[in-house]
């Protein structure tokens, strides 16, 4: 029997929650073949099996593509030009280097991120860390159904309201149970199209706006910020790490046969994950490239650029630009339908391994899912009926920002932790360097939010009750976050004097 066969029975017979059962995994061919001698051999690249493995990165990356980073990118593109396309492009990187981490624990291990933070951690801080990635999740899957409304509302011309347009958003609960029926590939195949939708649409929109080449590529290689841009700068880094994405890439490796008992065969899948990975967010990039610079070359320097967000985006696109063959409205409306709906699907996605894995709930896939989307649908129906202008909607649009800011600690240092621990990853551990650069990236994007946080409170927070009230969470926010390095630091030294101590046996 395969050894992915002896781990699933052994998880049944223990009743644990497994991400994908056996017979939904996509089988790679070779898994089955070669001797145990090779067990250490990395088997050489083939484009057949890359193919094969080519899907979860995809899927990863519509969390880089959805309503929320659109409109950072507009708003940027507005405010500042083309003068944040460099940060956009490290900031992608960073997004990327995270979430080749969060496969390398998925891989390594077998279970995904949710599942281990259940095992190491005690009841009290799992539950608190549960709360934070739901919170988050129902945070983006808000942002991500407005999307979507916004844009079924624009290309109905108006007569499908808002709130009408979050419910029929809601059906993707639906769409998604169907798709799944029919196994991963399909799955993945439904999402390269939808990404396919977004890129064509947006790619269109760089067409007919035509942003200066030269000004585009002095905005990629030369840094420039100032004090005018420096909040776009920080939104642009904020939103590119979604907490629960980190969650979904770790259970999404596990689609895949791989032969853990065999070290060569994880390398082997680590080097596909990482190629596909990069793919994925190269072509994220790209995207999010063309919006940025259509809007750069709109409305930069103009008295509406501050003034410009997700409802009304589509609409001065056509004041500026006309209709021509095919209205740029519908346009910019069919590319932010497509990033909506395929993120939401996500989300529900995400929702299922968060909750299972935290909780070590045995429930039908089908349950889980609409349990995940009524905690999304329910709070997104109340805000489309409360905040109906504009201006309403982008004050919600930041709060949210701020919401997803403020729980990313809780995804990124507990993957540090564990995919730094040689009993959780074994040989695949990540190496000093690599861990000291993991580190300096995860601090500098908490120092980001941080900034971004302290921007935001002190312009909001008014009156000395909201201000206390502002200050107890802060401090048990902090405690939490200090709590949760303390670990991870405690963890390493202890590691580091155990292996003094043994060499030290050793030579005497």
């Amino acid at each position: 029997m395969p050894a992915d066969d002896h781990e699933a029975e052994r998880l049944l017979l223990d009743g644990e929650e497994t991400a994908y059962e056996p017979t939904e995994k996509v089988h790679i061919i070779g898994v089955d073949d070669g001797d145990d001698a090779d067990w250490g051999k990395t088997p050489p690249f083939s484009w057949k099996k890359l193919w094969l493995f080519t899907g979860p990165g995809f899927l990863m990356s519509i969390a880089f593509l959805d309503p929320g980073n659109l409109e950072s990118d507009l708003q940027a593109g507005a405010i500042a030009g083309y003068s944040l396309l460099w940060l956009l492009l490290w900031a992608t990187a960073m997004g990327l280097l995270v979430q080749l981490l969060a496969a390398r624990v998925g891989v390594a291990t077998g279970r995904h991120l949710a599942e281990l933070c259940r095992e190491e951690y005690p009841r009290w801080a799992r539950l608190l860390l549960w709360s934070m990635a739901e919170l988050a999740l129902i945070g983006s899957d808000i942002q991500e159904v407005i999307g979507s409304a916004i844009a079924i509302t624009i290309l109905s011309n108006g007569h499908i309201p808002l709130w009408a347009g979050v419910v029929i958003t809601a059906s993707d609960c639906f769409i998604f149970l169907f798709l799944e029926n029919y196994g991963v590939r399909k799955l993945e195949a439904v999402f390269a199209l939808l990404i396919a939708t977004m890129a064509v649409s947006f790619a269109w929109m760089f067409g007919e706006t035509k942003p200066s080449g030269l000004q585009l590529l002095l905005g990629i290689l030369v840094p420039k910020l100032s004090s005018k841009t420096i909040q776009k700068a920080v939104a642009v880094v904020g939103c590119i790490i979604m907490p629960h994405n980190v969650f979904l890439h770790s259970a999404l490796v596990q689609s895949r046969e791989i032969d853990r008992t065999k070290i060569g065969r994880v390398r082997e899948a680590l080097n596909y994950y990482s190629i596909e990975s990069t793919a994925a967010l190269v072509v994220s990039f790209i995207i999010n490239l063309f919006v940025t610079a259509v809007f750069a070359k709109a409305f930069y320097g103009t008295d509406i650029a501050s003034s410009i967000g997700l409802v009304n985006a589509g609409q001065y696109l056509q004041d500026e630009y006309g209709g021509g063959l095919f209205p740029i409205l519908y346009i910019w409306a069919i590319g932010l339908l497509a990033a909506g709906q395929s993120s939401t699907i996500t989300g529900t996605y995400a929702g299922q391994f968060i909750m299972g894995g935290f909780l070590d709930l045995r429930l039908k896939k089908w349950v889980r899912a609409l349990i995940t989307r009524s905690c999304a649908i329910i709070p997104a129906i109340v805000v489309a009926v409360a905040f109906e202008s504009e201006d309403t909607l982008d004050d919600l649009n930041e709060w949210l920002n701020v919401l997803q800011s403020v729980q990313i600690p809780f995804a990124l240092i507990p993957l540090l932790y564990l995919v730094s621990k040689e009993e959780v990853m074994g040989v695949f551990k990540i190496g000093p360097v690599l861990k000291m650069v993991s580190w300096l990236v995860a601090a500098l994007v908490m120092a980001i939010n941080g900034y971004l946080l302290m921007e935001f409170f002190s312009s909001e927070i008014h009156g000395w009750l909201s201000g206390c009230v502002v200050l107890a969470f802060t401090a048990a926010y902090v405690a939490f976050v200090i709590y949760l390095v303390s670990r991870a630091i405690s963890f390493s030294n202890c590691l580091g004097f155990l292996r003094i101590n043994n060499f030290t046996s050793t030579e005497t």
